[in-house]
């Protein structure tokens, strides 16, 4: 769909680096699938989980934002924290 929008440029500067979306079209897809990753996640913490680990990575396996590929990293985290027991 094609539509008019104004957009803080600012903010999507910063999702595009964030992403590494070559375009401002790709940025703003990809805010918005992870905008309802997101949404879907809430909902189910908001259930109580109850769910075991093959229904969570089936549920998880099916959510828009698998069509793109996005960094593993979001944040400003030290990835060998989570590498090794007592790394921290």
């Amino acid at each position: 769909m094609k539509m008019t929008m104004h957009i803080d440029e600012d903010v999507l500067d910063r999702v595009m680096k964030i992403t590494g979306a070559p375009t401002k079209r790709e940025a703003v897809e990809i805010a918005l699938k992870e905008m309802a990753r997101r949404h879907k996640l809430k909902e189910l913490f908001g259930m109580g989980l109850g769910l075991t680990p093959e229904e969570l990575k089936a549920e998880f396996a099916s959510t828009p934002t698998d069509d793109f590929e996005r960094p593993t990293l979001l944040a400003a985290e030290d990835k060998a924290a989570y590498d090794e027991p007592g790394s921290t």
